[in-house]
């Protein structure tokens, strides 16, 4: 058996070091990670005083008293409720639902099999989270189980952990859009990781601004256009509006010109979102799109206005 070391895994591992040596000066620090993380030795190696991981679980290890992890702490108590607002999603046969999650969680000992560094501890006690939709009649229901080295005696510590675990969607997001579906990076060539980080740099203010549309776009309060737009291409965003409105009030913006939705939603029209508010709210990669082709659009805009001055 190849050593951690010589595994493609161990990169989870590696990643997770380099970033607790980063941040040492930090007060605490919480890696999180999606189930390629749970790995044993990960557990074992990365974790210290300040140092904590929460990493969803893969695999049904065997605990306590010679049962699954998965069936353990499914038998747990409940601990508490709470509810989230899922958006409906045609693509996956999802419905717009306010999903119920019962949470229970408990301390678990994971054991390593036989091949692991014989360095490294034989046992480790983590903390296992449940999060668990419940209902009749749903697809794909919310269903994740989190391991942490975090102390997680109460609910509201729970709570927390769940919370921080749904901020590697943002983490998501930011690495589609650097990747294929946005600025393909990994196809710039560039092999000093300086010049990488700089262009990684360059990349993020664009995607900020992504967020900000994404934003913007799902609260109730009006948000200044300029925070995004400047004025050329907010005057240039108001003839795009008024060939991609519709002949039906469904299909008509209904945003002022003081609100930055009014520009978003034309963004997100040239994204190919079809614009009926009753449709699942437009992401960060349809903004993405929308973005791309608006820039090509204002190109166009201006030279036709410097020719048309002449």
């Amino acid at each position: 058996m190849l050593p951690i070391e010589g595994k493609e895994s161990y990169r989870w591992i590696e990643s997770s070091l380099k970033s607790k040596n980063i941040l040492q000066s930090a007060s605490e620090i919480i890696i999180i990670q999606d189930r390629e993380g749970d790995i044993y030795e990960q557990f074992a190696l990365v974790p210290d005083s300040k140092t904590h991981l929460l990493i969803r679980a893969k695999t049904n290890r065997i605990v306590q008293e010679k049962q699954k992890l998965f069936e353990y702490l499914g038998s747990q108590p409940l601990q508490g409720s709470y509810e989230v607002k899922v958006e409906g999603d045609k693509r996956r046969s999802t419905t717009k639902r306010t999903a119920t999650i019962e949470v229970r969680f408990s301390t678990v000992t994971i054991r390593g099999n036989q091949y692991i560094d014989r360095n490294l501890p034989r046992n480790i006690t983590l903390y296992a989270i449940e999060a668990k939709e419940v209902g009749d009649d749903i697809k794909n229901p919310i269903h994740w189980r989190l391991l942490t080295t975090k102390k997680v005696e109460d609910l509201q510590t729970a709570l927390l952990c769940i919370e921080w675990y749904t901020c590697r969607w943002v983490i998501e997001e930011v690495f589609r859009i650097l990747k294929k579906e946005g600025f393909n990076i990994e196809a710039s060539e560039l092999s000093q990781p300086k010049a990488i980080r700089k262009l990684c740099l360059m990349m993020l203010e664009t995607i900020i601004k992504l967020f900000i549309m994404q934003i913007a776009y799902s609260i109730p309060e009006e948000s200044c256009p300029q925070s995004c737009f400047s004025a050329e291409e907010i005057e240039c965003l108001e003839q795009q509006i008024e060939q991609l409105e519709g002949k039906t009030d469904k299909l008509k913006n209904p945003y002022t010109s003081s609100d930055l939705r009014r520009y978003i939603w034309a963004i997100a029209r040239l994204g190919g979102w079809k614009g009926y508010l009753s449709e699942r709210k437009p992401g960060i990669t349809t903004f993405w799109m929308g973005l791309q082709k608006f820039t090509a659009v204002m190109q166009g805009w201006i030279l036709f206005r410097d020719v048309s001055r002449r």
